[in-house]
This record gives C-alpha cells, structure tokens and sequence, in this order.
C-alpha cells in the first residue's frame, strides 16, 4: 500500500530496557542493524501495526510495553534503487513512519526472535540511545536522527544526554565492542547481544545481501 507520492505507510519502533539503552536487532543472515519496523496493513491504525509488528519481531506482548511517546508527523525516507525490487522501481520510493518510544517492562527473556515462522531477527543487544545513529545504514540515517532527537526528552527520569556530547563519535570513534565484526568467517557480536542461528541450517549462515523494510 502506497500513498500518492510512492511511500509505504511503516512504523518505527524504539524500545527501551530500565538503563534507557534501546534495542538493535540484526537483520536475519545479514551484517545490517536497525530499529524494529514494518508496513501498516489497510485498516490497520498506526498503534496497532507498533503492537503486530512488535509481537512478530520481538516476541513481545502489548502488556510487555508501555508507549512513552510517539512522533506527531511522518517522517520519510527514500530507499535508493539497488535496494528496490527491480519490479517496483518507478512506483516504489521509501517509507514514511511514525515513530514509537516505548518503555519495556517485562524482562529480557520475553524477548523472541523465533516469534513467527518469517523472522526479522536473529540477533539483538542494547545499545546507549544514541549510538544506532552512527552504525545504521546511511539512508536510513536521516530519520533515525529525527525521530532519536524528536523522541529523546521523553526519556524515563530525563536521564537523555545532551544531543552535543555525541559529537566526534562517528563511525572510526567508536568503540570496538559496539561494532560487530568477523573472525574467521564467522561473525562475532558484541558483548552482551543475543544471538538466534537460522532453523534451517542450525549456524548463523550469514551474506552480505541487505534489502529495506
């Protein structure tokens, strides 16, 4: 379903532990990070796409969750065309999204990866607030800054960092642990991330084809 312009009505999810730190799951057989998102069907309002899409990602349950806040306007962003389906190229342009800040009040444990048979997933850490800005895709980027800083003085106990103490933490400045990498083939993820392999196969069986949702 796209409106007049070729975007795809989505919602974004951040979802928060009691630390104020937010979930970064990795994309199934990918190196690709990113915020729990997906389409809202026809009929469907955005807060009850957050809550769908949230239970078939994440694993979780609306009495898992309390919504803080949530961006008052769509926020868009254009998919560049190698990541479009050679069909929909011409049609298709990107996403627009509301936003999500919730708060999580079940434990770690609720969390499930293998929630439905089509998984998002299959690995997942907490990051502190600002960091998925400086690790997710490039055209993605745009709007996880907006709706990151739109969202970031709800935060629980206003414990947010200023916007201006990330500066210089870009990419190379980052520390090692929060960037995943390989050994031997093999990905090795950061301390303190959940790792789920693929049913199929019983390993992690990782490429590097990425495709937006």
């Amino acid at each position: 379903m796209l409106d007049r312009d070729g975007f795809r009505p989505n919602v974004g999810i951040i979802l928060l532990n009691q630390r104020n730190q937010v979930f970064w799951g990795k994309r199934i057989r990918t190196h690709s990070w990113q915020f729990p998102q997906g389409g809202i069907d026809r009929g469907e309002t955005p807060e009850q796409a957050m809550y769908r899409e949230l239970g078939e990602e994440v694993g979780l349950q609306p009495d898992h969750v309390r919504i803080v806040a949530r961006t008052r306007d769509w926020l868009r962003y254009e998919v560049p065309d190698r990541y479009i389906r050679r069909e929909a190229r011409g049609h298709y342009k990107g996403q627009k999204q509301i936003w999500f800040l919730l708060q999580l009040l079940g434990q770690d444990w609720h969390l499930n990866l293998r929630a439905t048979d089509h998984p998002e997933f299959d690995a997942w850490r907490w990051n502190d607030y600002w960091v998925p800005l400086d690790m997710v895709v490039e055209f993605k980027r745009g709007v996880y800054e907006m709706a990151l800083t739109e969202l970031a003085r709800f935060l629980p106990r206003n414990e947010h960092r200023s916007r201006f103490l990330r500066q210089g933490t870009r990419g190379r400045d980052l520390e090692p642990e929060t960037v995943p990498h390989q050994h031997n083939g093999m990905m090795e993820l950061p301390p303190g991330a959940t790792f789920e392999p693929d049913p199929q196969t019983g390993v992690g069986n990782h490429n590097r084809g990425r495709h937006a949702s």
